[in-house]
């Protein structure tokens, strides 16, 4: 019996993409997969925020539940009855929502669903809409858009994030070219177009790129400053891909009750990642 949190084989992935090929499309599906048991395990977390840039101090960063959940969006995409292949979607946003604060050791239960069909006029969208559960209550919710690029899609507008300014740079980042294969190993992330140039360049990309996810995940690490999160939102817009190697800068709007921020290239000119993030932290010195 497949253990549906454990992260989908390398051989899996390529079997399930060449078969995703084949698709013809079809009906999106009312699905649901399901994981009990999944637990917060200190040593992944603290893997997690090395790479990310999380103060390891700061407890479980509010995105690393995201990885867990990978493996369930993986295997719903994978599935006979999914109309469009895996390979080749763009990740178009990701959103995140903490309803509590999490800890190592913590045991969760999480289900994955298919949401719903978005408009857009590069093809046709659709979320999969994540829930984590402790001892039965919601403690984390994100919801990602994917696009399957073609003709215009049908469905509500897919979600943007505009307004608010994020003109303060808060700092500057040289990602290595071996970025994306260290992000595989800690999210089970294993798309070659980021662990591999030639895989990149087979989606049409220079060099492989960074995840997105990897992207937003160091800008919440800086935003946050070290503190501990325990409640709030991150949502997020994926613009443009970011090459390995590269440069980035993050900049962001004041601080208040929500906060604009931004990731573009190193000269200002292209906008990586535009977001918005609303969190209730605490200090580690409190």
């Amino acid at each position: 019996m497949t253990d549906m949190a454990e992260p989908v084989s390398t051989l899996a992935l390529a079997g399930g993409a060449l078969r995703g090929l084949l698709r013809r499309g079809g009906a999106f599906p009312d699905a649901t997969l399901e994981a009990g048991g999944v637990w917060l395990r200190g040593e992944a977390i603290a893997a997690y925020a090395e790479l990310c840039g999380f103060n390891p101090r700061a407890g479980v960063p509010p995105t690393f539940p995201h990885i867990l959940a990978f493996p369930l969006q993986m295997r719903l995409m994978l599935a006979a009855d999914f109309p469009y292949p895996v390979m080749g979607l763009v990740h178009l946003s990701n959103r995140i929502r903490q309803h509590a604060p999490l800890k190592a050791g913590d045991r969760l239960a999480i289900s994955v669903r298919t949401g719903r069909l978005l408009a857009h006029d590069k093809g046709q969208a659709f979320s999969l809409e994540t829930t984590a559960r402790r001892d039965g209550q919601v403690v984390w919710e994100g919801s990602s858009v994917y696009l399957r690029l073609g003709a215009p899609g049908q469905g509500d507008p897919a979600p943007v994030v505009d307004g608010g300014p994020a003109d303060t740079r808060v700092g500057t980042w040289s990602l290595p070219a071996d970025l994306g294969r260290a992000y595989a190993r800690v999210s089970g992330d294993a798309n070659p177009i980021h662990t591999s140039a030639l895989g990149a360049r087979l989606f049409g990309f220079k060099r492989a790129i960074a995840h997105g996810m990897w992207v937003k995940a160091r800008a919440v690490a800086a935003l946050t400053a070290g503190r501990t999160v325990e409640a709030g939102e991150v949502e997020v817009a994926f613009r443009a891909p970011v090459l390995l190697p590269g440069q980035v800068q993050l900049l962001a709007g004041p601080e208040g009750p929500e906060r604009f921020f931004e990731i573009k290239d190193a000269q200002g000119a292209r906008t990586h990642l535009r977001g918005r993030l609303s969190l209730k932290t605490q200090d580690l010195s409190c």
